[in-house]
């Protein structure tokens, strides 16, 4: 059926059935995106004279036109489809459907981008009651012919006719055990004569069809089968995963079958030529003699290691060595080879680039690069920034048992578990005696803070990818599960529900941030290390890139770890952040609840030296590199308590009656608080709080200025709409700074800047421009006042969005170039009319985000500013995105 998901032009393309065989290829390994990965280097593989099995493939054109037209394979494609397969035929002096000869073939998937065991593939197709008699004598061998039978039903009935496949497995199970064996190659001739009367039967039982005996019946069936397959769920889930657009579409290779399940002179097996965990350059694999390809990813039998194939087939083994070191020379770089050896001849049946953990990317890259195959820029472009997260975070051991209990969103990586809490305090407690919590929260808050830093990991049921607990995690490098709607916490009876567990307080989870699966109990963690190919790399990147990486970092840990992975800077300090520490929170109470201004500037005084030093530890740690400050942003309703028991507890420690301070409290309220009464609006109506931040920043600085650092502050005011806020808040900065100059003595120079995170500010950029030294674009506000959606309640709908083709991507995670986007370029080009250089950077969440710093290097940002932990990545992704755009030039 045609879906809102699915492409619908149906326009037939001039060629799209491409024919590959011995000396002959119609396609190439640059034709991806119309032959499908599998597809182009199945024709290059034949070019360059590799043993490849004829065949053909239909292009990835016609799988728009499958949907185009409901569903339904046009009608002509069917000669094309044929013409084609009776060049097969004569290749190899076969017929399709001969019941003397039969030619069999393979119906595979191949999209453009590798989707490794997403879509279906069906083997053995043309067998029926007749053609597997001829089989039988042709090959002189019925017991492999009525295996590729009996193999070919289970496929084809699961793929093609929707049944479950387990039921026929069963069956197949049933008679190894009535038969006292394990092996499927035990079975006889004659067991396997009547696993196939029982399959036919039982598919017949099952789905109300006669299994189709027509083989161009089966062919058309398997060929919209794989076409269908590209809108599976678990497909869709993939492209969503891997940024995998639904109108690439996939291909349909179809070719001769090659069989390694003809007896002990046959196997099959799959390959990388490199180990792919660790880079080693060592050919790395498994094979089954005796087998086709679905038994060795299928786990059906315990493969052998390739090591092991040169003693037992020492001639195909010379072969397929000869074969991969050709391959892997001619691609210059690993590959992930699948192959068939058929009465000790070698087949090769796929080659693509092998996926590969961080450290083997980063191992091979170099490795590459010492072996002359690549450049140093090539290595950059090859390996994938995200992948560093890897290796900056610990990991579960992938070879410990897992209990799945819920997959939220991963939003921020690592691998940990601890004693499930459900408050903050707890969580702060338990870690003072010494035990590993994950802090498990319907959503968070700025007040779980304290919590969130005790806990090992955070898990949400609400909330997305720059969720509050999001965007806080990744800045501690903490692990983070979000969004995760299938858990049910509740408070009140301090457990949680899912899939039929109750969890309780002190029960042990485990959850995976970069993965968002939420495991039970406790799984072995793997600690990450960084070798010399790591700094290798990250010296390259930062040999080529243009723009500066910066960091978000709001206490001296988060700066300290972000310098160590080479931030340049910080490019947001969040002082609220500041404000939530035991010591303080409570002078800051004092402050919000002051009826005058001379009792908030009274409060305010605690706060000062506490603020200065805080600023004082990240200018220390900085050295010089530039750090920007944002003044208060949040409303004040956030730092305050909201219980009846700990409001009453407040009044007491700050000697306020309760009853006026929870009327106060209440007042506070705003119905929709991200546009309300916060951020330059605060320093309006309250300018003592900006000029008390103000203060502490200058005096910070006048203090390391005498102690020989030098350093230029750059004091940001965030939510600025129009020109005249920045105007008097910039005036009233400079007011204060001036009057500490003069007090200490110490001349310095600063930078005033904004924040740009309003549409209006965008559009009006050259007019405030006139009164900022600098412009930071907050994407993560942006992007909610541009499309009026609140990141925290997104993740109900937003699932939808992409799967429907509305959003390709999340845009809190990676930045709406059209919408958004064009507002940041607007920005940029209006406020440099006005200041020509003046100094641009975005410190949203999408500076970590590969995509988007390709799209800030090419609207000439001057830097990016991410969480701690993310900034290896953009160094990265600032290297690639500068090269390619040196090359489009």
């Amino acid at each position: 059926m045609t879906t809102a998901t699915t492409p619908t032009t149906n326009k037939r393309p001039e060629k799209f059935v491409y024919y590959f065989a011995e000396g002959v290829a119609e396609g190439n390994a640059g034709m991806k995106s119309t032959l499908g990965g599998k597809g182009a280097n199945l024709a290059e593989m034949t070019a360059i004279g590799l043993p490849v099995p004829p065949g053909f493939t239909i292009s990835t054109d016609i799988c728009t036109s499958y949907y185009a037209e409901g569903g339904k394979l046009p009608e002509w494609v069917k000669p094309e489809v044929l013409k084609a397969l009776s060049r097969v035929e004569n290749n190899i002096n076969k017929k399709f459907g001969d019941t003397k000869n039969p030619l069999l073939v393979s119906v595979r998937s191949g999209a453009r981008a590798s989707m490794p065991g997403m879509m279906d593939t069906i083997l053995n197709l043309g067998l029926n009651d007749e053609t597997v008699e001829g089989l039988a004598k042709s090959s002189n061998n019925p017991r492999f012919a009525w295996d590729s039978y009996r193999r070919f039903i289970q496929m084809y009935s699961d793929v093609v006719m929707g049944m479950n496949s387990s039921l026929l497995e069963v069956s197949l199970e049933d008679m190894k055990a009535e038969k006292n064996i394990h092996n499927d190659n035990d079975l006889t001739t004659d067991d396997l004569k009547k696993l196939v009367v029982k399959f036919k039967d039982m598919v017949k039982q099952m789905t109300g069809q006669n299994f189709p005996s027509d083989p161009f019946e089966q062919l058309w069936g398997a060929i919209s089968a794989v076409f269908q397959s590209w809108n599976t769920p678990r497909a869709m889930t993939y492209r969503e995963l891997h940024n995998i657009p639904l109108s690439w579409g996939t291909a349909v290779n179809i070719q001769s079958m090659v069989f390694g399940n003809m007896g002990d002179d046959s196997a099959t097996g799959v390959a990388f030529t490199r180990d792919p965990s660790t880079g080693e350059k060592k050919f790395y694999g498994e094979f089954l003699i005796n087998a086709q390809g679905e038994d060795v990813v299928a786990g059906i039998r315990t493969p052998q290691p390739i090591s092991l194939l040169r003693e037992a087939m020492p001639g195909p083994y010379k072969d397929l060595e000869t074969s991969y070191q050709k391959l892997e020379t001619y691609f210059k770089d690993m590959q992930d080879i699948e192959f068939t050896i058929e009465k000790n001849k070698l087949w090769m049946l796929q080659t693509r680039n092998g996926k590969r953990t961080a450290k083997a990317s980063l191992q091979i890259a170099c490795d590459m690069i010492d072996e002359k195959l690549i450049t140093e820029n090539e290595a950059l472009l090859r390996i994938d920034p995200a992948s560093l997260d890897q290796l900056l975070h610990p990991t579960l051991d992938p070879k410990t048992t897992k209990t799945l209990l819920a997959k939220g969103l991963p939003a921020s990586p690592g691998g940990v578990c601890g004693e499930i809490v459900f408050t903050p305090e707890e969580a702060v407690e338990l870690k003072e005696k010494g035990k590993k919590v994950i802090l498990a929260r319907i959503e968070t808050s700025p007040e779980d803070i304290a919590g969130m830093v005790a806990a090992q990991g955070i898990l949400t049921t609400r909330g997305g990818m720059t969720s509050h607990a999001a965007v806080v995690a990744r800045g501690m490098g903490k692990c983070c599960v979000a969004g995760c709607s299938e858990v049910n916490i509740d408070y009140v009876s301090e457990q949680m529900k899912v899939k039929g567990y109750v969890l309780k307080k002190g029960d042990i989870i485990t959850l995976d941030g970069g993965t968002g699966e939420v495991f039970l109990g406790e799984v072995k963690t793997i600690e990450p290390k960084l070798d010399g190919t790591f700094d290798r790399v990250m010296k390259m990147a930062d040999q080529v890139r243009r723009l500066k990486v910066r960091t978000n970092a709001d206490t001296p840990k988060d700066a300290q770890t972000a310098r160590d992975f080479g931030a340049e800077g910080i490019g947001l300090c969040r002082t609220e952040h500041m404000f939530f520490g035991a010591d303080r929170i409570d002078a800051v109470r004092e402050m919000i609840v002051a009826e005058t201004r001379s009792e908030r500037e009274k409060a305010l005084a605690k706060l000062l030296p506490m603020q200065r030093d805080d600023f004082y530890q990240l200018f220390k740690i900085m050295q010089g590199y530039p750090v920007t400050i944002r003044l208060l942003d949040p409303p004040l309703h956030e730092f305050v308590p909201h219980s009846e028991k700990d409001i009453e507890e407040l009044a007491k420690r700050i000697n306020y009656d309760p009853a006026k301070l929870k009327h106060k409290i209440g007042s506070l309220h705003e119905f929709n608080p991200m546009l309300g009464h916060r951020g330059c609006r605060l320093a309006i109506t309250f300018p003592e709080i900006y000029n008390m931040q103000s203060r502490a920043i200058a005096e910070a600085v006048a203090q390391l200025t005498k102690e020989g650092m030098t350093l230029i502050p750059e004091i940001m005011i965030p939510l600025v709409a129009t020109e005249k806020e920045l105007q008097i808040l910039r005036s009233q900065t400079v007011e204060v700074i001036e009057k500490v100059q003069k007090e200490t003595g110490v001349k310095f120079e600063y930078q005033i800047g904004t924040m740009i995170e309003l549409p209006r500010a965008a559009i009006t950029a050259h007019e405030i421009a006139k009164y900022a030294d600098f412009f930071s674009f907050g994407t993560n506000d942006l992007t909610q006042t541009t499309l009026g959606i609140s990141r925290d309640d997104a993740g109900r709908f937003l699932g939808s969005y992409i799967s429907e083709g509305i959003f390709a991507k999340d845009p809190f995670v990676s930045i709406d170039q059209v919408g958004v986007g064009t507002l940041v370029k607007t920005g940029v080009d209006l406020g440099r009319q006005t200041k020509n250089g003046l100094k641009v950077g975005v410190c949203g969440e999408h500076g970590g985000d590969p995509d988007s710093v390709e799209f800030f290097e090419n609207i000439n940002l001057d830097y990016v500013s991410c969480s701690p932990f993310r900034v290896p990545i953009a160094r990265l992704a600032a290297a690639r995105a500068s090269l390619k755009r040196k090359a489009r030039n």
